[in-house]
């Protein structure tokens, strides 16, 4: 069955290569039969156009964007939940020990995890700066965040934002005493045996010793983004941050998908979080969006992940051209890391291969199994 995984991957992925979907991908797929995985990975294309590039292989990074929210932010949240030190049902922007607007004191974990916390979506205070990366720019943004007037009550809709899990963020490492990539690496990836290769790339430190997929010709830093994370708040405040700036291997990345799916089906645990509390999660619904607790779930007729996933899957998708799904009916889960904004986000035919690119998969799963 994996040489047939294989194919299908081939076969999919360079068609995107052809069509000028993007010019690098890796991609993977897991089916769980019988008490094992079956599993497929393909890697294609360039690390970047022009000179100075690398055929894209196995120990390519790709940046994950705001994949960063589901597999690092939520689950480190989920440890400070199971411990304690944070609660679902409290506020939780306290924590920041700051001067709050009397409207965001209300706002818990949940309303962030869920984007129902009134913030807005994104505004570019990047470009109010010149570009120089420090983490002691988190201060400036989180203080430009929280100056901006709620857009909603809390938990009375929902509004994708990035702003609440840069918040997030510097809450786990105002409770942690350590930053956000040191509690990621130690507290959630030791464990799965996967620390170090699910990374952050701090700007300071650059990915110079790493092969990583190049992404944006930026018009605000002027180069071409490569071995930084493309997100340019994230790369302002020093490239950790609580949505975006993971970078990740293929494998890795489905590894880690894997384990979530282990948990989830009571196969395996994790000492940071109980299955009870990753089920929560991945499964809390309510009727104002396909939100659940930090994954979202695929929206019937209009998902990116096609038309194949059950309603109880959940992913997420990120702006560099990445995705993950982990389907807890089918015991499968798609991996589609990608570098379709190398050289300019304007290349938009990501948004139909996505769709495309999970159908083919699962129609030729479907035949074969």
């Amino acid at each position: 069955m994996e040489n047939q995984i294989n194919r299908l991957l081939a076969d999919v992925c360079e068609q995107g290569l052809r069509r000028g979907v993007f010019p690098g991908v890796a991609a993977a797929v897991s089916v769980y039969r019988e008490g094992e995985y079956c599993r497929g990975i393909y890697s294609g294309g360039i690390t970047r156009t022009g000179g100075n590039f690398s055929k894209v292989n196995g120990i390519t990074y790709f940046d994950l964007a705001s994949l960063t929210k589901p597999l690092c932010t939520t689950l480190c949240a989920l440890a400070l939940l199971q411990c304690g030190l944070l609660d679902w049902n409290e506020p939780c922007l306290l924590q920041l020990k700051i001067d709050l607007p009397s409207e965001k004191r209300v706002i818990t974990c949940r309303h962030i995890l869920h984007h129902s916390s009134g913030l807005a979506a994104y505004h570019p205070y990047f470009s109010q700066f010149v570009p120089q990366a420090s983490p002691d720019n988190k201060i400036i943004i989180q203080n430009l965040i929280l100056k901006e007037p709620l857009l909603y009550e809390p938990d009375t809709q929902c509004l994708y934002s990035d702003f609440g899990f840069i918040l997030l963020g510097q809450i786990i490492e105002q409770i942690t005493n350590l930053t956000l990539d040191s509690f990621y690496q130690k507290i959630i990836l030791s464990p799965f045996k996967l620390e170090k290769k699910i990374i952050f790339l701090p700007v300071q430190s650059s990915g110079k010793s790493v092969q990583t997929a190049a992404t944006e010709l930026c018009p605000w830093r002027h180069k071409v983004v490569h071995g930084e994370v493309h997100d340019e708040h994230c790369w302002f405040m020093g490239g950790v941050c609580g949505h975006s700036g993971l970078f990740g291997r293929i494998k890795a990345v489905q590894s880690l998908c894997e384990q979530l799916l282990d948990c989830w089906q009571a196969r395996a645990t994790h000492p940071a979080f109980s299955t009870d509390l990753l089920r929560y999660a991945l499964e809390w619904k309510d009727k104002k969006s396909s939100w659940r607790l930090g994954f979202d779930s695929p929206t019937p007729g209009l998902s990116s992940s096609g038309q194949y996933l059950s309603p109880d899957s959940v992913g997420h998708l990120g702006f560099t051209g990445t995705s993950f799904w982990i389907d807890p009916e089918q015991e499968m889960l798609i991996v589609l890391l990608t570098n379709r904004v190398h050289p300019s986000r304007k290349n938009s035919k990501i948004r139909e291969y996505r769709p495309f690119f999970h159908d083919y998969l699962i129609e030729g799963l479907r035949r074969r199994l």
